[in-house]
């Protein structure tokens, strides 16, 4: 069966308008109001009691592996069989743990790479991963100033695997479920404007237990995963060099610059995929 032309060019056309104006378009401020506000997570690191419950509750949500946690654990990255982990960091203030996820940010970098949409900046602030537009270019991966997106290499069937802030859960009313059973309440969730303000009373209370410093607040343009911590965010690894400013908005100007041709090729790209997926579709129905 050949490719039909109707549905190549207009998944051609559909991308190329998507490059030159969707990104663009989506790239803004947090929405305003109540109604469309980003929820949000605030993890209070001076609270943290590093017993990884949070790993173990993420890895049943998601059904990913249980996590095997030594009695010592080495520093951890997330990868494509754990959402988040929880590492211990020896301080000028003795112990600290730190828990690492998706920062979910006010408008992300991986949602602005993506051709196809696939990953998503949700209305709620969640950012998600949908498999059934994905085309496994891996830009997200590349783009996100984290290192957070993961690519299952050994899978026949392979997935991006980052956190969601349990999106799922959202939408059935839940709240995500590292915090959920949290037991010294060093998580919370809420909207992300309540969160900050949260913090920074907790910062104004006690300026001796907190350094003056929400991370997360303004870095990458914002984050819908503040932090709070008891020593300098250098003592724990944080990128503290890392911008202010969103990072699509560094390649507004540039898109801009950019040949029409330039552009369309990975629209080009993703027609002869969404034909030949079309295709492939059509000939298993058949």
């Amino acid at each position: 069966m050949s490719l039909s032309r109707r549905t190549f060019f207009k998944a051609m056309g559909a991308t190329a308008v998507a490059l030159s104006v969707g990104k663009e378009l989506k790239a803004g401020p947090e929405p305003e109001g109540e109604a469309t506000e980003f929820n949000g997570m605030l993890y209070d690191m001076a609270m943290c009691r590093g017993c990884h419950g949070c790993e173990y509750d993420c890895a049943y949500a998601h059904e990913l592996p249980e996590p095997d946690i030594p009695k010592e654990p080495p520093f951890r990255k997330t990868d494509e069989t754990r959402n988040t982990v929880v590492n211990k960091y020896e301080t000028s203030k003795g112990k600290v743990f730190v828990k690492t996820q998706c920062m979910h940010c006010n408008q992300p970098a991986c949602d602005a790479a993506c051709l196809t949409q696939a990953m998503h900046k949700t209305e709620e602030g969640p950012v998600i991963w949908r498999e059934d537009k994905c085309m496994g270019c891996r830009y997200c991966m590349i783009s996100c100033p984290f290192d957070i997106p993961k690519f299952e290499y050994k899978s026949t069937n392979p997935r991006i695997i980052k956190c969601d802030m349990c999106f799922t859960l959202q939408q059935q009313g839940e709240i995500p479920a590292c915090a959920y059973n949290c037991p010294s309440g060093a998580l919370m969730f809420g909207k992300r404007r309540e969160l900050i303000a949260e913090a920074r009373k907790r910062i104004n209370d006690n300026p001796e237990k907190y350094v003056d410093h929400i991370y997360g607040e303004h870095e990458a343009g914002g984050t819908s995963w503040l932090y709070l911590s008891p020593v300098p965010f250098e003592e724990l690894g944080f990128n503290t060099h890392i911008q202010t400013s969103s990072y699509p908005g560094l390649t507004k100007g540039f898109i801009s610059s950019i040949a029409p041709v330039d552009i369309l090729l990975p629209a080009l790209l993703l027609g002869v995929y969404e034909a030949t997926k079309t295709r492939t579709q059509t000939e298993e129905e058949e």
